[in-house]
């Protein structure tokens, strides 16, 4: 028993790196994510049709189809294709791996970016024609900010959710979290404690994460800056 934590507690270092490595694959494909799921979304409420058309194409294929099957694709199918055409090209593997979960994610996010937009009374709109704000205008100052508030918990749960996904990038051999359990499991056999270690690892970084997206909801959250702005005053009129 004592022996099985011995070998959990010698392969932490090394699961530390992986889960550092995690979360910076994470954290890279949520920003590019967010952007490009932040235009996708745009087109999909856009008035030109063929826009609307084609991001509701990528939207479908991309929510429609595994994420291994992506990460295949890019990785290998990609290469494989350009080298059909007479020309030599390979991935970088991290790369390839941001590249697919960045394609993966922005679509999901784009989603949620509908939906936080529409989420705007039209009326807001209204009042912001009548003070002479442009739609840009309107979408930036208006629209967006409120609309980012309404984002955040299910922003959070994409965050969760990716930063989970990015274990299916060790088929692709780059050594994140779960890549580098398996290569320790090859060299010692103990596959339960080593495994166990990783679940534990990323039941931390995603119970860390939650924990931050709650605090950036209260932070927020005008109700409850309004609660602290009157507790300040009251404790100052106390004194």
């Amino acid at each position: 028993m004592f022996r099985s934590f011995e070998y959990a507690i010698d392969a932490l270092p090394t699961l530390l790196i992986g889960a550092v490595t995690t979360l910076q694959l994470t954290a890279v494909s949520v920003i590019f994510g967010l952007v490009g799921g932040t235009l996708l979304g745009l087109a999909r409420l856009s008035t030109f049709k063929p826009l609307q058309i084609a991001s509701r194409i990528y939207i479908d294929f991309f929510r429609g189809t595994p994420l291994l099957v992506q990460i295949f694709m890019i990785y290998f199918g990609i290469p494989a294709l350009v080298s059909g055409l007479g020309a030599s090209f390979s991935f970088n593997r991290f790369f390839a791996a941001i590249l697919a979960l960045s394609l993966n994610s922005a679509a999901y996010l784009a989603e949620i970016v509908r939906a936080g937009i529409q989420s705007i009374e039209l009326g807001q709109r209204e009042a912001s024609e009548c003070l002479g704000l442009s739609p840009l205008q309107t979408m930036r100052y208006i629209i967006f900010p409120q609309a980012f508030r309404r984002m955040i918990p299910p922003l959070g749960n994409e965050f969760i959710t990716l930063l989970k996904d990015t274990s299916l990038v060790a088929v692709i051999g780059y050594e994140e979290l779960f890549r580098r359990g398996q290569l320790i499991v090859a060299n010692n056999y103990r596959a339960f404690e080593i495994y166990i270690t990783v679940a534990l690892v990323y039941l931390v970084l995603n119970t860390v994460s939650s924990q931050v997206f709650i605090l950036l909801e209260r932070w927020m959250d005008p109700l409850h800056k309004s609660k602290q702005r009157k507790a300040a005053t009251f404790a100052d009129s106390m004194e």
